[in-house]
């Protein structure tokens, strides 16, 4: 005579996992959290030629934060990845490979391939209305006329999104802000950058783990 028993799937991948001794990664459970994984968009132009300039501004506070912290970025699909990992988060920072102008098409991607709601986004970019290295964090806004800022909201078809905008300043003459934009940082900028990078990279953590708001109390005007 023949015998059935029923066993709870949950009971036999249990079975399972104990003779082969697995154990759950970090990295498992935090995958399987989505609000502990956040996508941090640098903006900017690839290129030797852009790599000091104001409009990379973007590219330059995920280079501090890796230089900090020991990542290497990887070339991949639409943009340079590095990983950090950080009080339970999981920081995917992104520098797109696809020109300022088209900045969307690569954060939309990377989204989408590691699941990060909309909410987990931060967007670096400059911005020509701060003195030169102010902070001012939004959870949504219009583009201010920054080509990286419409392309996203263009592709994401929403003005809902975290941006983390940083001062370069309009000292500028009429008719010459792309080449300002374009154009390096002044000597006196250069001095004052590593301590403003020091604190734009403070700034991305918080975000992870305080939180936009708190994070928008805390540094925004500093």
């Amino acid at each position: 005579m023949l015998f059935y028993f029923y066993i709870k799937p949950k009971r036999i991948w249990t079975f399972i996992k104990h003779i082969f001794n697995w154990k759950s990664t970090a990295t498992e459970t935090e995958n399987s959290d989505p609000m502990k994984k956040f996508l941090v968009a640098g903006l900017g132009n690839v290129g030797d030629k852009y790599v000091n300039t104001r409009h990379n501004i973007g590219f330059k506070v995920l280079d501090a934060l890796a230089e900090k912290e020991g990542l290497t970025f990887e070339t991949q699909k639409l943009g340079d990845i590095a990983t950090y990992k950080f009080k339970g988060r999981t920081f995917i920072l992104l520098k797109p490979s696809t020109y300022m102008n088209l900045s969307g098409k690569a954060v939309k991607y990377w989204m989408t391939k590691e699941k990060i709601p909309q909410d987990n986004l931060l967007v670096i970019t400059d911005d020509l209305n701060l003195p030169f290295g102010s902070i001012r964090l939004k959870t949504k806004g219009s583009d201010g006329g920054h080509n990286g800022l419409k392309d996203i909201q263009n592709v994401l078809q929403t003005t809902k999104y975290n941006r983390f905008r940083f001062g370069i300043s309009d000292e500028f003459s009429k008719g010459r802000q792309v080449d300002y934009v374009l154009g390096e940082w002044s000597d006196e900028e250069i001095q004052k950058l590593p301590e403003r990078l020091n604190q734009s990279v403070k700034v991305i953590k918080s975000f992870g783990t305080a939180g936009v708001h708190n994070t928008m109390n805390t540094f925004n005007g500093k």
